[in-house]
Order: structure tokens, then C-alpha cells, then sequence
């Protein structure tokens, strides 16, 4: 593949407290994250505060929705997992093309997301964490959901192996994204090199 890798972006924030990453058409992607920057920033203009993870998720979710349903539009073409940290914990949601959405401890979107997903539900199933075809986000899961207690550092690794189980040829910090979350730290993108690190710490 031709393509400059690291030009590729998987992972956006929408709020300092929430991330997203996609799967799919890239510029149907950018019009969700308009969308969804907008009502957050909308939020915290109103009530001064960051917006709720449910609440954004409800909002993508509705856009999602509207388009299957109306004349003279295509369905969004994209499959996404937002992950956030509010007063309720860690939180994780997926949401499909047509609009549904469900909260998940630990998912995986994309090609080869059945390798992924298999590869969570047997390492860490209490864990949250994501990964989407190169990109994940982890959030850090401090003493939350049924006592678990995930620190940063475990997650990123779960995330990494789980990237390495569905992606096709050589992982490196050029060719995925790594966003980290936690309910001390807003958040945050790592870049390539951090990135890089954390694949050798896994190797």
C-alpha cells in the first residue's frame, strides 16, 4: 500500500472528557464529529460542564437514525465506538449505522473484529477498553463496574495485543493510534513514538 500511514487518523476527541474512532467511510465520519463537537460544545455552554457520555451517544445516535429513514439520504457509512469519563465512571459505546447503540465493557469494530473481540472475551473480560482497524481507545477503568480496577498501563497493553489480533501485517506507532482516557486525565492521543514504546513493552 502506497498510502502515508501516518496521515491516517482514527481517533478524534470531541469533548476533553470523550473520544471516538470509526470504522468505515472517513468523510461520513467527519460530519458525525462536527455534529457531535457541536452538541458538546452546545452542552457546556449551556450548564458549564462537559457533557454526559450517554447523552452524546444518544444525540450521535439519533443523527445516525434520522438518515436511515429520509428521503434524498444514504445511511452514515460508519460504525463507531465512543469512549468517555464522567461522574458515572469509564464508559464505552458502540453504534451501528442504523442508529442502535449498546454499552460494552471491551469491543472491537472492523475488519477481522470477530479475531478482536474473541481475543478480549477470553484475556480481560472485566476490562474497557476498545480497538477499531488502527485505532483504540482505553480508558482507564479506576474501581469501577463490579469492583474491577484496571490501571492505565494494563489497558493500553490489552488494547495493543487486541489491535495486533485483527490487524493485518506489521503494527507499529506510525500505522495505529492509541487515545487514553482515566478520571484523572482529560483526553488524550499518544503520539506515534509513546505509541511505539508500549508495542515493545507487549513484544
Amino acid at each position: 500500500m502506497l498510502v502515508d500511514e501516518s496521515t491516517v487518523q482514527k481517533i478524534t476527541i470531541l469533548s476533553p472528557n470523550i473520544g471516538m474512532v470509526y470504522s468505515g467511510m472517513g468523510p461520513d465520519y467527519r460530519v458525525l464529529v462536527r455534529k457531535a463537537r457541536k452538541t458538546a460544545q452546545q452542552y457546556f455552554r449551556l450548564y458549564q460542564e462537559h457533557i454526559p457520555v450517554a447523552q452524546l451517544v444518544r444525540e450521535v445516535a439519533a443523527v445516525m437514525q434520522e438518515f436511515t429513514q429520509s428521503g434524498g439520504v444514504r445511511p452514515f457509512g460508519v460504525s463507531l465506538l465512543l469512549a468517555g469519563f464522567d461522574d458515572n465512571g469509564p464508559q464505552l459505546y458502540q453504534i451501528d449505522p442504523s442508529g442502535s447503540y449498546f454499552a460494552w465493557k471491551a469491543s472491537a469494530i472492523g475488519k477481522n473484529m470477530n479475531n478482536a473481540k474473541t481475543f478480549l472475551e477470553k484475556r480481560y473480560s472485566d476490562e474497557v477498553g476498545l480497538g477499531g482497524l488502527g485505532g483504540s481507545i482505553v480508558v482507564e477503568a479506576a474501581g469501577c463496574g463490579g469492583g474491577s480496577s484496571v490501571g492505565i498501563e494494563d489497558a493500553i497493553h490489552t488494547a495493543l495485543l487486541t489491535l495486533k489480533e485483527g490487524f493485518e501485517g506489521q503494527v507499529s506507532g506510525n500505522n495505529i493510534e492509541v487515545g487514553i482516557i482515566g478520571p484523572d486525565r482529560k483526553f488524550k492521543v499518544l503520539s506515534a513514538a509513546e505509541v511505539q514504546d508500549y508495542l515493545q513493552e507487549v513484544e
